[in-house]
């Protein structure tokens, strides 16, 4: 385990100090769109990684984070950020979030842990990956100064690397429903998911009686098998305004976010 200094002076622990610079880029983007947060908040991160996400939430404000990261390599580090956030609100679960309650396999990519998942043929799209290199190095945080030099040819030797000795691994999956009655949750605020292709079966574990706790989602979607338009009919069905985009290093690949927010929010 590592530790690395962000661009604004914050430190945090990390698996790969270059992941956790561009795991905070993305992070950013979540925070935009009219996505409101404050102090009295519960807030539920599915997919929270190493817990940048929390991390940047809490320097803005003290909600309550409950956090989910299946993979226990990854979840050590999260325990470590979280401790270092110093916050007794912020709650740290070793499982992921799915349509039931079970086990499955993941692949975990210890080069590359972002693109760990539970679906790795979303990974078998090498023209998907070579445009995410792309625009990840196009759009690069300004540390990586030496991104612009790398030529297009060594973009095959990235993606080589990112996948190689990657790891199948058992991990605990719980549905959201279950969550939020062990919790004894009566509202969510916000709800952020990003678990790599696993993000319908996310919202498909949410009974019905629950989905009006919720008032806005963040969702990371890769559009495989029409999965945007199937995410985006379920939450317009449950009365969400939606605005779909992508970021910026993300423009060329199948991947968007959608931004949701309950037309009675304010």
């Amino acid at each position: 385990m590592k530790k690395t200094t962000l661009k604004d002076g914050t430190k945090i622990y990390c698996i790969t100090k270059l992941e956790a610079q561009m795991l905070d880029m993305h992070v950013s983007a979540y925070l935009k769109n009219d996505i409101e947060i404050n102090s009295k908040d519960t807030i539920i991160d599915v997919g929270a990684n190493i817990g940048i996400f929390g991390h940047r939430i809490l320097q803005q404000c003290k909600p309550e984070i409950i956090a989910f990261e299946p993979i226990d390599t990854i979840f050590k580090v999260l325990e470590k950020n979280m401790k270092l956030s110093n916050n007794d609100k912020y709650k740290i679960f070793p499982y992921g979030i799915s349509d039931k309650n079970e086990f499955i396999d993941f692949v975990y990519y210890p080069n590359c842990p972002a693109l760990s998942t539970s679906n790795p043929d979303i990974w078998n799209d090498k023209q998907q990956l070579l445009l995410a290199i792309k625009g990840s190095l196009e759009f690069a945080p300004k540390e990586w100064w030496w991104a612009k030099f790398i030529p297009v040819q060594f973009y095959s030797l990235i993606i080589y690397w990112m996948k190689r000795n990657s790891k199948h691994i058992k991990c605990e999956l719980k549905t959201l429903s279950y969550i939020i009655e062990y919790n004894s949750l009566n509202k969510i605020d916000l709800l952020k998911v990003d678990c790599e292709g696993h993000e319908l079966k996310v919202l498909d574990g949410i009974d019905e009686i629950h989905w009006p706790l919720i008032k806005q989602i963040v969702i990371e979607i890769h559009n495989i098998d029409d999965r945007l338009n199937k995410i985006i009919n379920i939450l317009k069905k449950q009365g969400f305004k939606l605005k779909v985009e992508k970021e910026p290093s993300l423009k060329e690949t199948d991947l968007f976010n959608i931004y949701a927010k309950r037309s009675d929010f304010h």
